[in-house]
């Protein structure tokens, strides 16, 4: 084969992509990137291509393709509105470090600045977004301006790159160099605050774990699983966290999280940003217990919290820095009174939840569902959530035996992120249950892209909790004035006749005794299948956070 290639544009974006390991493209038709489907279909860099009903949805599936592959993703949107339809989703991935690269059409350069159809300078709009968001102006600049993009994005701290092509030169040929596959880049962490970190742990008494996202797409998930068995440390997870440490496992102590987090001495967080979702960076002091010491683990530099006090921080490849914390322990931490204490509250969690997930209310309160759901997901499921109170529900009672297995927005909080994840699961994962569990409001933002499943012939098993509101804001709006407005929505819309309507198989379920039988139905069917279940709306998420 010759060292060189010759084409166009699209032809050598294609080759690169291929070079870093994509092999789906995710797109919805537009005349401007018209090379790039040519590439994957005809050219020597072919790829198997899905196109969606809404842009979105092309990049909310590149972006679960990154999280689940980890190796970045490939979304194709057309000039103008396509790059902007697209730009919440380029900003989940911006927050949830998911390596994701988009490559945009623009206005051809020989008509620039004379008002050509959807003419935009859209690099500046997703600079803030993207770790590279800039222009190919000409069609030699294409394929190595693509490299620099795929590198950015797969490149701790991971994220998406932005480029776009001008018309004419996408279209336009070149004779290039072929792409040679990536050199992968390990970031050594500081041996002397390894050994500070150990030393911390070794005289803490209540020290907890918490595992995020970035243990699994930095690949350390066995490093995550082996300093938790080897410490004998409590651990709580959260993002792509979840599954590194199998449900069920004695030192997972997501359901005493509120006593673990409030009552630990020690925080060692790893991989997840101290955001929100952890108080800000704030453990202990609960209770009378002092404010805890604060330890942040983070793949990059970049990442290490700036905000929070902390008592010690590293960074560099995970696998490295968990085993480096490890090996300079001198000896395990004493938390045998601690974990009993944690494990003993689990399982009286456990045994409240039991009554919940059996509940034989009327409407059907949303923890039924996942009392007839889970004995149903097979180990190797994905399960993706989209939605609020209803997936708040999911993150209470779904624990994944392994990782890689769960798939939900992140920080960032998008909705109408779920039916592109639920296509990527399914390329991705071709032999897995893929599960995606829909807020009805949520719903209202991706439907259509069930249109997608079925021309693609990608069976999904879709779950919404339909209680005809939004439900994370009709409660808390009630509570601060005493009433609500616009957190109605029309009482027992038929999500599932929209699903049939579209080719799909689909149900209605008022009565929680059918729950089983149609989640059967649904499994069984080998196509695109959407069970409708009514909920009851006062059974409220009790959410101990609201963001702010």
């Amino acid at each position: 084969m010759s060292p060189d290639l010759e084409g166009h544009g699209g032809d050598h974006a294609a080759a690169v992509a291929r070079s870093h390991g994509v092999e789906t493209m995710f797109t919805l038709s537009g005349a401007h990137v018209f090379p790039l489907y040519d590439a994957a279909v005809k050219g020597e860099a072919r790829m198997r291509l899905i196109d969606v009903r809404h842009e979105q949805t092309a990049v909310f599936a590149a972006e679960a393709t990154g999280k689940l592959l980890r190796h970045p993703g490939l979304a194709v949107l057309t000039a103008g509105p396509g790059v902007t339809n697209g730009v919440s989703a380029v900003t989940q991935a911006y927050f949830a470090g998911s390596p994701l690269v988009v490559l945009g059409g623009r206005a051809p350069n020989a008509r620039w600045g004379t008002g050509s159809l959807q003419e935009l300078d859209q690099p500046p709009l997703l600079s803030t977004v993207t770790k590279l968001s800039e222009t190919a102006a000409t069609v030699d600049r294409v394929g190595p301006l693509v490299d620099e993009a795929f590198t950015a994005a797969r490149t701790s701290h991971r994220g998406p790159a932005f480029v776009d092509v001008p018309m004419d030169e996408l279209f336009g040929r070149a004779t290039l160099p072929r792409p040679s596959p990536p050199a992968a880049v390990r970031l050594e962490p500081d041996s002397e605050s390894l050994a500070e970190i150990a030393a911390l742990l070794t005289g803490a008494r209540r020290p907890l774990l918490v595992l995020g996202t970035d243990v699994w797409a930095d690949h350390a998930e066995e490093a995550a699983l082996r300093f938790v068995d080897e410490a004998g440390i409590p651990v709580i997870t959260n993002g792509m966290g979840r599954g590194v440490v199998p449900g069920g496992h004695p030192l997972l102590v997501t359901k005493a999280r509120g006593t673990a987090v409030g009552t630990c001495d020690l925080a060692i967080v790893v991989g997840t940003p101290l955001d929100f979702r952890l108080g800000y960076g704030r453990f202990g002091g609960r209770d009378g217990a002092p404010t805890a010491r604060v330890v942040h683990v983070a793949d990059s530099p970049g990442q290490v919290s700036a905000h929070a006090e902390l008592a010690g921080s590293v960074s560099g490849d995970l696998t490295a820095c968990l085993d480096g914390i490890l090996s300079a322990l001198s000896s395990r931490p004493d938390t045998d009174v601690w974990v009993t204490g944690l494990r003993d509250e689990v399982t009286a969690a456990a045994a409240r939840d039991a009554a919940l997930l059996a509940a034989e209310a009327d409407p059907i309160h949303p923890a039924r569902i996942y009392g007839e759901l889970l004995p149903r997901v097979a180990e190797d499921a994905v399960v993706i959530g989209d939605g609020g109170d209803f997936v708040s529900f999911a993150g209470k009672f779904v624990e994944p035996k392994r990782p890689g297995q769960w798939l939900d927005p992140g920080p960032y909080g998008c909705l109408g992120a779920g039916l592109g994840a639920a296509v990527a699961a399914r390329v991705a994962r071709p032999s897995s249950q893929v599960v995606l569990l829909l807020g009805d409001g949520a719903a209202g933002l991706s439907l259509m892209d069930i249109d997608t499943l079925v021309r693609h012939e990608l069976p999904v098993v879709i779950v919404v909790g339909n209680n005809s509101a939004w439900g994370l804001e009709k409660g808390p709006m009630q509570l601060l004035y005493g009433y609500d407005v616009a957190a109605d929505l029309a009482p027992g819309t038929r999500y599932d006749l929209v699903a049939t309507a579209l080719g799909a198989g689909g149900e209605l379920v008022t009565d929680p005794r059918e729950l089983g039988p149609a989640l059967d139905r649904a499994f069984a069917s080998g196509v695109p299948y959407l069970v409708n279940v009514l909920t009851d709306v006062t059974a409220a998420y009790p959410r101990g956070t609201t963001g702010i």
